[in-house]
């Protein structure tokens, strides 16, 4: 059974690099880009199965990437987690009323994360 592959969007290339250690010892296969842009670009061409987004990100931000991916034939179905350090209620609303399947503030519990992936995984696994 191939691994879970994730895809990470964030412009803090140490957050990224913790990211892809955690998510790595957890099972899945990791590709991390810095932004917006550059996550739409590799959706398209490795198809992952999660994403990770920021939403304050160079060139395009997370909320855009997400509008775009949801609007996208081959990648709306991708399961869009947003991973920021924006909190505001209509933050977090406007990002589930575009269609991502989850979000968390920053600062966050990284094991955490994993658990809420598992769980996207598990949603979506066929049965």
């Amino acid at each position: 059974m191939p691994k879970t592959h994730v895809l990470i969007a964030d412009d803090d290339p140490l957050l990224r690099a913790i990211l892809e250690h955690k998510l790595d010892a957890a099972g899945y296969t990791v590709t991390s880009v810095e932004d917006g842009q550059a996550a739409l670009d590799e959706a398209e061409a490795s198809r992952p199965n999660l994403v990770v987004l920021d939403a304050m990100m160079p060139v395009m931000d997370g909320f855009e990437a997400l509008r775009r991916m949801k609007a996208h034939p081959t990648l709306n179905d991708i399961a869009v987690v947003m991973l920021t350090a924006l909190k505001r209620d209509e933050d977090v609303l406007s990002a589930l009323k575009i269609g991502a399947a989850d979000y968390l503030a920053k600062p966050f519990n990284p094991d955490e994360l994993v658990a809420r992936l598992d769980r996207l995984v598990t949603q979506r696994s066929p049965v």
